[in-house]
């Protein structure tokens, strides 16, 4: 569930999804409903989680392994890359909103949980977050498009770490890495971005929005390829024994690594 207000030119979501807004259908429904009624006179967008967990654990394993048992395996691969390619749209539109977006993070901020928050203009990070890329212990790649947009903001050595070694990095060096823009104590996160929001709204609309189009741009050729080689691999019988056994897992919180 999404609690999406707005006031003074500041759209909030407030992702409320249990366990720890997990992204499957129900939630791009909702993000879809959003980016159809963005107000023309908005400057910023925050984007918040309200679930203890953290920001979210990234995909809905669950939903998408049971989605892919009920379906005939000829029609996995088309399957999911529709679901690819709606997750990209939502992605992408997010991405490019000629808004000022400010991600609050704290707590788990996992595989496409973290691909969202990469969508971000700017990361605010309480001291208890942590990011992670987990999707090699399913046999898969990032596939919401989380590797190209890491490479705007980051050096290769940061990816590789992040990607081949599946660790978690926290707040602290998430900031020194230039990832997030500022780290907080926890519960202040929500308060840094509102005081940044009515600094964003101060400026001329024209300019603040050809300034974000000068300095964003979106990475459409590598996203295409990661695409691609997501649902490559996705397609092989590896990813459907990682997602049984995560499924069947009873660890409170089988999605950390």
């Amino acid at each position: 569930m999404i609690v999406m207000s707005y006031q003074d030119g500041v759209h909030e979501l407030a992702l409320g999804a249990p366990p720890c807004n997990e992204i499957g259908s129900a939630m791009l429904t909702e993000l879809e409903a959003f980016l159809t009624s963005v107000d023309p006179e908005a400057h910023t967008l925050i984007l918040h989680s309200t679930q203890r967990g953290g920001f979210s654990a990234g995909a809905d394993l669950r939903e998408l392994y049971r989605g892919l048992c009920d379906t005939d395996p000829s029609q996995h691969a088309s399957r999911l890359g529709e679901f690819i390619d709606r997750i990209h749209r939502v992605m992408d539109a997010i991405d490019m909103l000629p808004l000022t977006t400010i991600g609050v993070i704290h707590g788990v901020c996992f595989g496409g949980g973290f691909e969202l928050a990469l969508t971000c203009d700017l990361l605010i990070a309480e001291k208890s977050a942590r990011f992670c890329f987990p999707e090699l212990r399913l046999g898969i790649i990032p596939g919401f498009g989380g590797i190209p947009r890491l490479r705007r903001d980051v050096g290769n050595a940061v990816i590789r770490d992040l990607l081949l070694s599946g660790r978690s990095i926290g707040a602290r060096k998430a900031l020194a890495l230039g990832l997030v823009s500022q780290m907080v104590a926890g519960g202040e996160g929500l308060t840094a971005a509102r005081s940044l929001a009515a600094q964003s709204g101060k400026f001329d609309a024209v300019a603040r929005r050809a300034a974000k189009a000068f300095i964003k741009q979106l990475p459409a050729e590598e996203l295409a390829r990661e695409r691609a080689l997501f649902l490559e691999l996705a397609q092989r019988p590896a990813m459907m024994t990682a997602l049984r056994r995560f499924v069947e897992s009873t660890d409170l919180r089988p999605y950390l690594p």
